[in-house]
């Protein structure tokens, strides 16, 4: 069995179509046909049903399916590896990034490692926390940074941290001109805040509880952005980390200030990797870049593994 018949399967159930898949192949329909072919003689039993309505896999075209793409995972990890032997010349690396927050605070430092590093390709997706820790596990993703996610015995931590949010308002916002805020001060103004979707949001909630205050935000959105243009505009005031509204902070926009007494405005974040898989080298550099990132810039240490 060739790996060239593995990638065509893997490809066709990617698209559910031979035609499909063999214009993203940039091959013939008949030559990737025939690889099917050579496949179902050697496991001996039909990968796909045919009809008029196009494709479908059979229970063993599916259970092929789930090892297909693994397998062909781990020889693109087997491949970048012998490609370390140039060096960080080239190189592709997966993140999983939990959520806008974290998004945006692994920006800066990817950027730094990119100038550094040039020839090295990134491929980031912002997804849950529970969908980060499961790309990593399945191989589809190198290195994941996580809010809130529950400890996986797949995954392996290598920081743990915590994210301080600020109050975050206009510069002529009534509560810019204090050097700090109160749970009750902030339950006096209007709020533009995550949805209870995001962790941070239910740490908010039980925040306000515990000062027998109800949390009643004006506006309540999973869009970062949005945060920030609803607080740009004065009409609310958020709370983010600061380091989400340094650009606007600079410019005179924004004023972040301390919660006081905010001790559970403080979120837990993991850089994780998978337990048994050994990283790329351009990948084990990057891990290494963004933990000191994290250590010397926006995030508190609690403790490595």
């Amino acid at each position: 069995m060739q790996v060239r018949a593995l990638i065509y399967f893997d490809e066709v159930v990617r698209t559910r179509s031979l035609r499909a898949a063999a214009e993203r192949l940039n091959v013939a329909p008949t030559a990737l046909a025939r690889q099917i072919d050579h496949l179902e003689h050697y496991f001996g039993t039909p990968l796909l049903e045919r009809s008029a309505r196009g494709i479908r896999l059979t229970a063993a075209g599916e259970l092929l399916a789930e090892r297909a793409g693994r397998t062909l995972r781990e020889l693109d990890n087997v491949r970048q590896l012998i490609d370390d032997l140039a060096g960080l010349k080239r190189g592709r690396v997966a993140i999983q990034a939990s959520g806008a927050v974290v998004a945006s605070l692994l920006a800066p430092a990817l950027a730094d490692f990119s100038t550094r590093f040039p020839g090295i390709r990134f491929d980031i997706a912002v997804t849950s926390a529970r969908q980060s820790v499961e790309a990593l596990v399945s191989a589809e993703a190198d290195i994941a940074v996580t809010l809130f996610s529950e400890p996986h015995p797949g995954t392996k931590v290598r920081l743990k941290a915590e994210i301080l949010y600020d109050m975050i308002a206009s510069t002529d916002h009534p509560l810019a001109a204090q050097s700090a805020v109160s749970v009750a001060d902030l339950a006096r103004h209007p709020l533009a805040l995550p949805d209870r979707a995001f962790g941070a949001r239910q740490a908010f909630d039980a925040l306000f509880a515990a000062e027998g205050l109800t949390l009643d935000p004006i506006f309540v959105t999973a869009s970062l952005e949005m945060l920030k243009e609803l607080t740009l505009s004065g009409v609310a005031v958020t709370l983010l980390p600061a380091f989400t509204v340094q650009r606007e902070c600079r410019l005179g926009q924004l004023v972040a200030r301390p919660v006081v007494g905010g001790k559970a405005l403080r979120t837990p974040l993991n850089l994780a990797v998978a337990s048994e898989r050994q990283l790329p080298f351009a990948a084990t550099k990057l891990l290494d870049h963004i933990d000191r990132f994290l250590r010397d810039s926006f995030a508190r240490p609690v403790k490595a593994t």
